[in-house]
């Protein structure tokens, strides 16, 4: 008896690590620092202002889209900072390229939206804290249980947030550092 309830469990321990939900970035490291692809190309920031490449791994059943945002906790605004909010990302989407959050490129999965950061428009803008301690900028990857949030490129990034939050079946992030 004992055999077989450690074989059920180490079966359903597997089962459990093939089915985490990761994210991964050739250019972002956890706890790294941003490299200046990233950073924003204005405000006294020396960046290029280009959306990091990311992919992803270990969708959980039943997810019918994904959505990616950069958010910054450490913003001095009481309510952090949005830097990108891209929803309605197809189920059978894994990676989006270096460069999808330009607005002028088109680079995004067909049916995609961007919708406005902090920044006052849709598409990437990066790392850009003031001067101080560095700040954290963290990049989700949510599954959602729907394929369309049902929200355009005006939506406000907490009502996205409200609406990724209601919707996710799982999340992963990156977590990296940008000062000046």
């Amino acid at each position: 008896m004992k055999n077989i309830l450690i074989s059920a469990l180490m079966l359903l321990s597997g089962a459990f690590a093939q089915s985490t939900f990761t994210v991964t970035s050739p250019s972002l490291t956890e706890g790294g620092t941003l490299p200046l692809d990233q950073v924003f190309n204005d405000w006294g920031c020396p960046g290029k202002n280009i959306s990091p490449e990311l992919s992803w791994s270990g969708t959980p059943e039943g997810t019918k889209s994904f959505a990616v945002t950069a958010y910054d906790p450490d913003a001095p605004t009481g309510s952090g900072w949005w830097h990108w909010l891209v929803f309605n990302i197809p189920a059978e989407t894994n990676t989006l390229p270096a460069g999808a959050g330009g607005a002028q490129k088109d680079l995004l999965p067909k049916g995609a939206v961007q919708s406005l950061t902090d920044f006052g428009q849709p598409g990437y803008g990066g790392a850009c804290p003031p001067a101080g301690a560095p700040h954290r900028y963290v990049f989700t990857v949510f599954a959602l249980k729907t394929s369309n949030l049902g929200l355009g490129e005006n939506t406000m990034p907490a009502t996205v947030g409200f609406n990724l939050n209601s919707n996710a079946l799982a999340k992963a992030s990156i977590t990296v550092t940008y000062g000046r």
